[in-house]
């Protein structure tokens, strides 16, 4: 579909759909000049079914998230070293696509790191696979959100 059709149902203007795209939080291709976008993906966009770990691993960036605004030098900064380091395990293979992918984001500055960290689309679901946010948060802070998460888990799905 094109980005007018998707701006349709996302009920917002094609040119958000097109920033949308190039932050790399919906897929597309190029036809030409043209993106062009999957329905799946875009509906997938507006609610995505999230598996328990990707739930998981979406609230403990959020927590990382609530880091990067309280200190956005030394999360990147931590981020980055963490991913050179996954780089030099990882040099190709899937991991070094979507580690390349974070080195993307990360250089395009905080609000794309941060949009990265909490959103549904499925290109974000799969960087959070492969983060390099590791020792951000503090130990305790980790639990806590785990804890949470759990509780949360367990109150939404009890019989």
């Amino acid at each position: 579909m094109t980005t007018s059709e998707a701006a349709v149902l996302l009920r917002s203007s094609r040119q958000h759909v097109v920033d949308i795209c190039e932050r790399g939080l919906l897929p597309y291709v190029k036809v030409g000049a043209h993106r062009r976008l999957r329905r799946a993906d875009v509906e997938a966009f507006l609610r995505p079914e999230l598996t328990r770990d990707q739930l998981k691993a979406l609230w403990l960036h959020r927590a990382v998230a609530g880091r990067l605004v309280q200190d956005p030098d030394a999360v990147l900064a931590k981020a980055a070293t963490n991913l050179e380091r996954l780089r030099r395990v990882h040099p190709d293979g899937m991991a070094a696509k979507w580690l390349d992918r974070w080195r993307v984001v990360l250089d395009s500055g905080v609000e794309a790191v941060l949009d990265m960290l909490a959103s549904r689309a499925p290109d974000a679901i799969e960087l959070r696979q492969n983060s390099p946010f590791a020792g951000v948060l503090p130990e305790a802070e980790r639990r806590a959100v785990l804890a949470a998460f759990a509780d949360r888990w367990r109150s939404a799905h009890a019989a």
